[in-house]
């Protein structure tokens, strides 16, 4: 549910410094043989483009990335200074020996398999009654076999736990990879076989018997691809939203076992839940009676050594890498082992990290900062909802009353997780040290079903280059680490700012208003504050941005998703749209002054699409494409920006120019 943009934002200080001495825009980063009214995402991206080729770590690597890389050796200088004397179960000792668990690749390789051959026995030696109980145990934060199960806000009753059941058990992450028969797919889909064969040759099994067990597994995951919703259905929550009883549930479902299911997963007692894709779930109902004992655990097998592959000796690790990675993404080597075991203690004890993190990088000032500059945006955005000319006044009540309602959240949680439960214990297997701090924290995500929703409650770390907007608690947040450079420069003139920082604000807070978040009224319930006239209205808009994405070409014959894409289209054209405004509030926007050749206007564009500046391969657009509900790069700023009047008069950009829109081709909708 949440809507979370991958991308910094930063907050922004006007320094009223001379002219010559403000920073932003750098002409290094344009191309400067590409006219703007040829390709603009080409001329001011070009040189920076040119300046940074793909190093074969990365399939993307982009602006974005960069600050990433930032906040990832900042981590990395905090733990390896914590030292190895710290007292049993204190932070410093539970980041520092996970850590170092991670990095010692002597003992991983001399290890091998060793760590798993205990569950995998327990798998192996199961009777069919003791299959529900082994799922569940899984999807104690292991892996999701068969389908999903979590626990989150009701979405018509916010301040409420509820449990949710959706369609999964699927290892590629998507249907299309399993059902589309393109050479790219095909050429995915033939790699994952091999890597399914290959963990299992790792394990033991011998070459037919490998070969016997991943066609089982292939043949769970191909029947879950069939009825697995689209990625474009499951974007209408009218659809997921399937309450149901338990009573219920058993007696539509009798051929899976409940009550051993629900014991193991160690819920709290419920008597109502949602099932987001009942056809899924039926699918699974009739998979319990027709699979044999071995295809399950072949299956079984399958997800629980993929989910530990990353936490092995290098076979295991490379195998997974060489899968998900290189055939997926076309990333061409690993990340060196401090990034990859840095990410293990960075995300299973994150907000441990956090603290750490904010006491030597966040000062104070960056919170009361950034605080400004989003109440500068939603000045603008509600200025914006209050001039709409397809919206009637009563639904333009209800939107100013949503924005005012907004919570933001900055820099840091006002009180921090306890993960005095988590036992690092480094005489134990990296794998195992793993594995209970995963449990760990999807027990306490479970346990979280019989208490309210917890509205303090942060889904980022300080430490995450990130931002999102959560439509259940109707806020949105800014964590630590995206206050910082580059993409905030407190050096830099006000047009740089909004342009790169005041853009993505806006995008986090008309997320609240896309084709989804517009479904949540100002309490976070799916509640229809529109009248019908006027969703009409907007889904008619919507449609118009969507088909100028769909009508992109990616790679090959490949179009954008502009269905798929639609919640984060609107976001960027709202946040461009909003930012702009708020920019032309302040001295710099009123006035025409040049600076290093270019006028507000151009440096207002200019740093936004700096934003996107990156590199990526023709493996990782396809992926991206298929599962990323984020536009590529190249159309968040091609195809958004022509949407703007203001846009074409800054360049001067006239018919007969590729990145020309006739104006009644153009879309506003925030």
């Amino acid at each position: 549910m949440k809507k979370m943009l991958f991308l910094t934002i930063a907050a922004l200080m006007s320094m009223g410094m001379a002219a010559g001495n403000l920073k932003g825009v750098d002409r290094a980063n344009l191309d400067t043989s590409v006219k703007p009214g040829e390709n603009f995402y080409k001329y001011a991206c070009g040189g920076w483009q040119q300046a940074h080729p793909l190093d074969p770590q990365y399939a993307r690597f982009g602006t974005f990335d960069q600050l990433g890389e930032n906040s990832r050796e900042q981590v990395k200088d905090i733990i390896t200074h914590l030292g190895t004397n710290n007292p049993r179960g204190s932070i410093k000792q539970q980041v520092g020996d996970l850590y170092a668990l991670g990095m010692d690749s002597v003992r991983l390789n001399r290890e091998g398999r060793a760590p798993l051959e205990a569950d995998l026995a327990r798998i192996k030696n199961a009777k069919r009654s003791d299959f529900m109980s082994l799922i569940a145990w899984m999807h104690r934060g292991i892996a999701d076999p068969f389908f999903n199960s979590q626990v989150m806000a009701d979405m018509k009753s916010s301040s409420d736990n509820l449990l949710y059941l959706a369609q999964g058990g699927i290892g590629m992450g998507d249907r299309d990879y399993y059902l589309e028969k393109d050479a790219n797919t095909t050429k995915v889909r033939e790699a994952y076989v091999n890597y399914i064969e290959r963990l299992f040759t790792l394990i033991g099994y011998k070459k037919g018997a490998a070969k016997k067990a991943a066609k089982n597994v292939m043949k769970i995951e191909n029947a879950l691809a069939e009825v697995a919703m689209t990625r474009e259905e499951t974007r209408d929550y009218s659809k997921l939203y399937n309450i149901t009883t338990l009573s219920q549930l058993k007696a539509d479902y009798s051929n899976i076992d409940w009550d051993s299911f629900f014991s193991a997963l160690r819920v709290p007692k419920f008597d109502k839940l949602c099932v987001f894709q009942p056809k899924s779930i039926a699918l699974v109902n009739d998979m319990m009676k027709s699979l044999k004992d071995q295809e399950i655990k072949d299956y079984l097998t399958y997800k629980y050594v993929n989910a530990a592959s990353n936490y092995l000796s290098d076979d295991f690790e490379q195998a997974n890498f060489d899968m998900f990675s290189r055939s997926m993404s076309g990333k061409q080597v690993n990340q060196p082992r401090w990034k990859r075991a840095l990410n293990v203690p960075n995300t299973l004890l994150g907000e441990a990290v956090g603290q750490l993190y904010v006491a030597k990088y966040f000062p104070a000032e960056s919170k009361k900062k950034m605080q400004k500059l989003v109440d500068n945006l939603k000045v603008a955005l509600g200025e914006h909802i209050a001039s709409l000319t397809w919206m009637s006044p009563k639904t333009k009540v209800n939107a100013l009353v949503k924005l005012n309602s907004f919570t933001v959240k900055i820099g840091y949680p006002d009180k921090w997780r306890d993960y005095s439960g988590i036992n690092i214990d480094p005489t134990q297997s990296y794998w195992q040290n793993v594995l209970q701090a995963r449990i760990h924290e999807a027990d306490y995500e479970y346990s979280q079903l019989d208490k309210p929703v917890d509205k303090d409650r942060w889904w980022m770390t300080p430490q995450t280059v990130n931002a999102y907007y959560e439509p259940s608690s109707n806020e949105i947040c800014f964590p630590a680490a995206i206050l910082q450079p580059p993409y905030f420069d407190p050096t830099a003139d006000d047009a740089s700012n909004y342009g790169a920082i005041g853009v993505v604000i806006g995008h986090e807070m008309t997320h609240g208003f896309d084709d989804q978040g517009r479904n949540f009224d100002h309490t976070g319930n799916m509640v229809d504050w529109w009248t019908a006239e006027d969703a009409a209205k907007f889904q008619q808009l919507a449609d118009k941005l969507g088909s100028q994405y769909s009508a992109e070409i990616v790679a090959d014959d490949v179009h954008a998703n502009g269905v798929f894409t639609m919640g984060e289209n609107i976001a960027d054209h709202g946040g461009l749209r909003v930012s702009y405004s708020a920019f032309k509030s302040t001295d710099q926007g009123k006035g025409n002054q040049l600076i290093d050749g270019f006028t507000p206007d151009q440096r207002f564009f200019l740093s936004y699409a700096n934003v996107w500046a990156a590199n990526i391969t023709k493996e990782e657009i396809l992926r991206r494409t298929k599962v990323d509900p984020h536009s590529l790069g190249v159309n968040r700023v091609n195809v958004a920006i022509r949407n703007l009047e203001p846009f074409f008069k800054a360049f001067d950009i006239k018919p007969g120019d590729k990145m020309w829109r006739d104006p009644a081709d153009r879309v506003a909708i925030w």
